[in-house]
């Protein structure tokens, strides 16, 4: 798909915001994500950062870790906004438990062959589970928990990780006022043929205000974002080649 398409669906989107990307052209949308992303180069903001299964974590990628209460870990650049976030619920009378933050490779690795073997377990063929687990556990290297900018969120009265999760006032809390720190729900329900992973009402990842409330006002998801943004910073660049080849023969 060239440019002026994928310019075309994207105008599509913002014209019609109660429409998600996926439902206004499925497989289409999906496609032209990630090859744009594919290639993206691992230059962008330090938090603007993509981690997914088509996009592994950069060889050379290293992190600064802060512990929070109770000895998990972040990065410790988000670590002042989620604190904010984090004290703030509180306020409201609240009680949200980070349970999962930094992971190290071989805790990943650990996670998913455990999702796996359940799957197995469940009456799943190996190759099935592997195509199955990716969409609840990330692979080793492919997941966000690596970049210490991911943490899971949940309930101190409701501690599972599942879809009741969303109905817990913590996550009421949480999904509302999450952009106003620079948080994002990663994996919200309608995203999961961009993102390649299933609706997770728990994971936050910071993106740092400005994106957060860019992607809150305009329905997307980080991969959606990041697209709409590589291709307005195309378009910038062509209309200013474009001035001054217009400017040279004036």
């Amino acid at each position: 798909m060239n440019l002026l398409s994928s310019v075309s669906l994207l105008l599509t989107l913002f014209l019609l915001p109660v429409t998600s990307v996926t439902e206004a052209a499925g497989d289409q949308v999906r496609e032209t994500v990630q090859e744009s992303l594919q290639s993206q180069e691992q230059s962008e903001d330090w938090h603007l950062l993509l981690v997914n299964r088509w996009n592994p974590m950069p060889e050379e990628y290293a992190v600064t870790l802060k512990k929070l209460p109770g000895g998990l870990q972040v990065d410790e650049r988000v670590y002042d906004d989620l604190t904010a976030m984090l004290t703030d619920c509180g306020k409201a009378g609240l009680h949200p438990v980070v349970c999962s933050a930094y992971r190290d490779t071989a805790t990943q690795t650990r996670l998913h062959k455990n999702k796996i073997a359940r799957l197995r377990a469940a009456g799943y063929s190996q190759e099935a589970a592997e195509r199955e687990a990716v969409r609840w556990v990330a692979a080793p290297g492919t997941s966000e928990h690596h970049t210490g900018m991911a943490l899971d969120i949940v309930s101190a009265s409701y501690q599972k990780l599942t879809k009741q999760q969303e109905k817990t006032a913590e996550q009421k809390w949480l999904m509302e006022h999450c952009w106003e720190y620079g948080f994002i729900l990663r994996y919200p329900t309608d995203k999961s043929e961009v993102t390649g992973v299933g609706y997770e009402p728990w994971h936050y990842r910071y993106v740092g205000r400005e994106a957060a409330l860019a992607m809150r006002d305009n329905g997307l998801c980080l991969e959606e974002y990041l697209v709409v943004r590589r291709i307005a910073e195309a378009m910038s660049v062509h209309i200013e080649t474009s001035q001054e080849t217009a400017e040279a023969v004036s």
